[in-house]
């Protein structure tokens, strides 16, 4: 009777030791002290805390959200389950959701499992504790937030609203300072500017970027990183509103920020090449010469940090040569254009898109000149180029009905073209992810 009762628990803390490791699953060395093991569970969560921010901070989203899943499994066995904290876990996993595209329904219902929590959890003695009232605003703003990215966006607009009427009435009560609801408000807003964006109202979005501009000018600085970001989406929406003098001009303040803070070369290209490609979007003359200065400038940075046959050198290197075209400056554009083709077959292979595109521009150009039989040579490589791609097209479709597998036939042969021998299937990174639980103790899952 006594072994029978052993084997349980001994299943029971071998999972308890899996859920809340914080070291790679690999067998464990009889020589590990029990302290790595055993290290106390508020210890390891705050690690865990820790790890979580420092991989988000370099945008590591995938290893972070991995240890936010810790985060939730060690904050219930710290605190139980009815505690604010775990619903603060829950909101801190969404918000990790939310930073990787399409994984917004996972992070609604983390938030909806920390509404469950705090709605059983604010009754005596909470109902003085300011923390859970900020619990409490982060909860409406993430919520809006995921609802905005399933496009819903009535409810996403009335959390919004309850995140920055529950944020005023704390910073009237006393509950939190200035700063901290400036710093609330900014994301709000921003939130809010993005919510109007997202619905094509660039007109309403405007002033809630410029109020988010200011709320974090105010409490970070002129040169934040933090403003980068805001001024972009700022100078896209001022586009689509046909202000271009001030688009180009945000984007220039945030390329000069980035600038500043002794960026690396390719951060520098692309920086350089937001300007350039406002510059050009405004269809101005008077824009003309900050193209050309920003393409050349993105296009040093990128030669210097990864030579001239990388893919996006290549790529903005091409963007500046249709910039050449539509300005008149056909003849420096097709010099280019045939230097790069050697490059874009080494890089792209020789049935992509890429090198089909060069040689119908290529082909183009040779006619314009009145080169016929320079023409017919490019054209015909290409007509040769488009048969090979829809010849394997049609073999992969083929072979997909022969051997019963649903295959995407243009990945396949787009693989081909790039110099790749292996067949493969191709299955989405987040199959099932949908589906997922709300958290779960073994470590590996993403929640």
């Amino acid at each position: 009777m006594q072994e029978s009762k052993e084997t349980p628990i001994s299943n029971h803390l071998d999972e308890i030791v899996a859920a809340v490791s914080i070291t790679p699953r690999k067998k464990i060395q009889n020589k590990l002290p029990q302290t790595a093991l055993f290290q106390p569970p508020r210890e390891k969560l705050h690690h865990c805390e820790e790890k979580a921010k420092s991989y988000s901070s370099s945008h590591e989203y995938k290893q972070a959200i991995r240890e936010l899943v810790r985060c939730v499994a060690l904050t219930r066995i710290c605190y139980g389950d009815s505690h604010w904290k775990l619903a603060e876990a829950h909101i801190n996993l969404a918000q990790g959701y939310l930073q990787l595209k399409g994984l917004s329904l996972q992070a609604r219902q983390h938030v909806e499992k920390a509404k469950e929590i705090l709605t059983n959890s604010i009754e005596p003695p909470y109902n003085d504790n300011t923390d859970v009232f900020k619990c409490s605003i982060e909860l409406f703003h993430t919520m809006g937030r995921a609802l905005l990215s399933l496009q819903k966006f009535k409810e996403a607009s009335e959390n919004l609203s309850k995140a920055e009427r529950l944020a005023k009435e704390l910073l009237q009560c006393g509950r939190i300072i200035k700063e901290e609801w400036i710093e609330i408000q900014a994301r709000i807003k921003l939130s809010s500017a993005q919510m109007y964006q997202s619905q094509k109202k660039s007109k309403e979005a405007l002033p809630h970027y410029q109020e988010a501009l200011e709320y974090i000018e105010s409490s970070r600085g002129e040169k934040s990183l933090e403003r980068v970001p805001i001024l972009r989406e700022l100078a896209g929406a001022e586009q689509a509103l046909g202000l271009d003098d001030a688009s180009v001009n945000h984007f220039l303040q945030a390329h000069l920020i980035v600038l500043s803070k002794n960026p690396s070369q390719e951060e520098a290209a692309v920086s350089a090449r937001f300007v350039a490609h406002a510059a050009v979007a405004s269809g101005s003359t008077e824009h003309q010469d900050v193209a050309e200065q920003y393409f050349q400038e993105s296009m040093a940075n990128l030669k210097d940090a990864e030579g001239t046959g990388k893919a996006k050198f290549l790529s903005i290197q091409d963007d500046y040569c249709h910039f050449l075209q539509v300005t008149g400056q056909k003849e420096k554009a097709t010099s280019i254009l045939r230097e790069s083709l050697e490059a874009k077959v080494a890089v792209y292979g020789d049935l992509s898109p890429e090198v089909a595109k060069t040689y119908r521009l290529l082909g183009g150009a040779d006619l314009a000149q009145g080169n016929h039989a320079g023409a017919h040579r490019k054209l015909k490589k290409l007509s040769w180029r488009k048969m090979m791609v829809a010849c394997s097209k049609t073999v992969a479709r083929g072979w997909s009905k022969v051997v019963g597998e649903s295959r995407d036939v243009d990945k396949d042969v787009e693989a081909t073209a790039h110099g790749s021998s292996e067949v493969s299937t191709h299955t989405s990174p987040h199959e099932g992810l949908q589906s997922a639980p709300l958290c779960s103790v073994t470590e590996g899952d993403t929640g």
